[in-house]
């Protein structure tokens, strides 16, 4: 059996007369060493790395299955805390979207928390946190930073998807220099600590102690709720509901039913019942909690009803997603993000005006032409929301926005679901339109850009490698040639230097650009759990003397055929056709 200690802390607690040792059988063959600190019961548990544990764009992402095995969860904790300095006697923030497993981690975390020197841990009640709440907490309690539990808009349960992902100071994701220090340590960890305690009521808010750490239960909601008061006109927003603007949220059973319950219903008078699947629950209600036209049908089918209400929106599982639908009119989430720019002056909390967009290289380029006419700056990155925390916080960017149904501002250093929602809501007060209508005078002011997202879903690894590879391997002989689509002006893989730090990414999408403007983007997603997704982005752009009123499937039908013959997705992947049209 393996007995592990730290010399320095043997020695630091012998002197002060607290520490006794002793052995006990670890689990699975694995030893630990006990240290009894007062009442406080600190174990040194021996482990060996997973070589599995490397974070995505959004933490690690893995089947519950995979995480339930012994030492898992510990090992990528611990190396997190590892990955760390200063953190002693800090506050750490910690909760999650309510899925399976969420629970359990969040004791595992909290004790692991105490036995590695936090001072204070906050944890919303019940464990529940959403991910734009939890990053809003860090930054108002002054966190050292937080652990978000979730695996975002993948489904739940016992045979589903679980997550943890890092969140810094700033409330944001844990950028690449971090996530790559938590993926070194997995490689060579040897030891995780915990301590030895009952679990933490999470159901009660108050005040505890584990061993020499505070836990505090925090409502999850009324902070959160306080921040959108202050930057939207609530007044405006409870009018319009009160003159009889209808409107349908749908939590899809994960974590912003409570928060759009006390928002929507009890804040701004929307009738009980508004928020539909407003209960999170561990396993989504068998929904696969993710805002678009395939999963969220239910709401899709309700807008394009003859009785539709006037607004329609839903969010996923860790309510930092959105999808907007106005009575029989469907809002891509990059136009979203383009009208959300063009029209964020009236709300009060951007009366000022924006410093800059920000938007991800696969999103389409509508929010640039706004950003054009506004005299503004407009940042093109990678996906993944931590690439905007830099330039939120050096002040370059007010607005952020994917095409992965992400939309966000410096509020805080997340995509935030419910806020989209309000913004809107905040527009529609004040202009007194329909969506259908706003929608219309857009493309009228700044031209449409016709897109479509094509996901390739559980594609064996092998094969999507080979797809892209070939793909970067023609890249310099593409420029040129004409296919369906029309004649190819260039073709790159898009990398990225950070203008705030001067750090460089690469490899982060192929991109095929034609002469016309058009274009086709494809890349390996992040976000899944089995296998790998392909994502094809096709995009075609109409001026604002062009035809306008085109159905999207028809406007893009030839860039579609383009994408197949510049890298023969059946050929790779033996797939017909995408899994997922968003």
């Amino acid at each position: 059996m393996s007995i592990l200690c730290q010399t320095t802390a043997r020695q630091e607690n012998q002197a002060a007369g607290l520490l006794r040792i002793a052995t006990l059988p670890g689990h699975r063959g694995y030893g630990s060493v006990i240290h009894y600190r007062g009442f406080l019961v600190i174990q040194t548990v021996s482990t060996t790395p997973f070589n599995d544990q490397k974070p995505g764009t959004s933490g690690l992402r893995k089947k519950v299955k995979i995480f339930q095995q012994p030492r898992y969860a510990e090992n990528f904790i611990q190396s997190v805390f590892d990955s760390l300095d200063g953190f002693a006697g800090q506050t750490l923030v910690l909760g999650g979207d309510g899925r399976y497993l969420n629970r359990e981690v969040i004791q595992i975390a909290m004790k692991m928390a105490a036995a590695n020197g936090f001072g204070r841990v906050l944890v919303g009640q019940g464990g529940i946190l959403s991910t734009p709440a939890a990053s809003n907490l860090i930054r108002k309690a002054g966190a050292f930073g937080g652990l978000v539990l979730s695996a975002s808009h993948n489904p739940g349960g016992p045979d589903e998807d679980f997550g943890i992902k890092y969140n810094v100071s700033n409330g944001g994701p844990a950028p690449e220099k971090v996530t790559d220090a938590i993926h070194a340590r997995t490689l060579e960890i040897d030891s995780y600590r915990i301590i030895d305690a009952p679990d933490v009521d999470l159901d009660s808010i108050g005040i505890s102690q584990l061993g020499d750490m505070t836990v505090e239960v925090v409502d999850p909601v009324a902070l959160y709720a306080e921040l959108m008061e202050s930057l939207f006109d609530f007044p405006a927003i409870k009018a319009l509901i009160a003159g009889g603007f209808t409107l349908s949220f749908d939590s899809m059973s994960a974590v912003t039913g409570p928060y759009a319950t006390e928002i929507f219903e009890k804040r701004l008078g929307a009738p009980a019942g508004t928020v539909q699947n407003g209960t999170p629950l561990p396993d989504f209600g068998h929904h696969h909690p993710d805002p678009n036209l395939v999963h969220a049908k239910q709401l899709y089918d309700r807008m394009m009803a003859s009785d539709a209400p006037d607004f329609g929106a839903a969010s996923d599982g860790d309510g930092d997603r959105n999808l907007i639908i106005g009575r029989h009119s469907y809002v891509t989430p990059s136009d979203s993000l383009a009208v959300l720019a063009a029209n964020a002056h009236l709300a009060p909390g951007y009366a000022a005006g924006l410093k800059g967009i920000a938007r991800s290289m696969p999103t389409s380029g509508a929010a640039d032409r706004v950003a054009e006419k506004l005299g503004i700056p407009l940042y093109e990155t990678p996906t993944g929301w931590k690439f905007f925390g830099n330039l939120l916080d050096a002040g370059m960017a007010t607005i952020c926005g994917e095409e992965s149904a992400g939309t966000g501002s410096d509020h805080v250093r997340e995509k935030d679901g419910i806020w989209a929602v309000l913004l809107w809501l905040n527009i529609l007060a004040v202009r007194k339109q329909s969506v259908v209508d706003i929608m219309a005078e857009h493309w009228a002011t700044y031209g449409r850009n016709y897109y479509a997202r094509h996901d390739y879903e559980a594609i064996a690894k092998d094969k999507a490698d080979a797809l892209m590879a070939a793909l970067r391997d023609k890249l310099t002989t593409l420029p040129g040639m004409v296919n369906s689509g029309g004649t190819i002006k260039a073709a790159d893989d898009f990398a990225y230097t950070d203008p705030t730090d001067q750090s460089v990414s690469k490899n982060q999408g192929v991109r095929v650009l034609f002469e016309d403007g058009s274009r086709v983007v494809m890349r390996l997603s992040g976000t899944g759990t089995e296998g790998a997704t392909l994502r094809v982005y096709i995009e075609r752009y109409m001026g604002v003397d062009g035809d306008l009123g085109l159905e999207t499937g028809d406007a893009l039908a030839p860039l579609i055929a383009a994408a197949q013959e510049v890298a023969d997705i059946a050929g790779y992947t033996g797939m017909d056709k995408p899994s997922v049209i968003t």
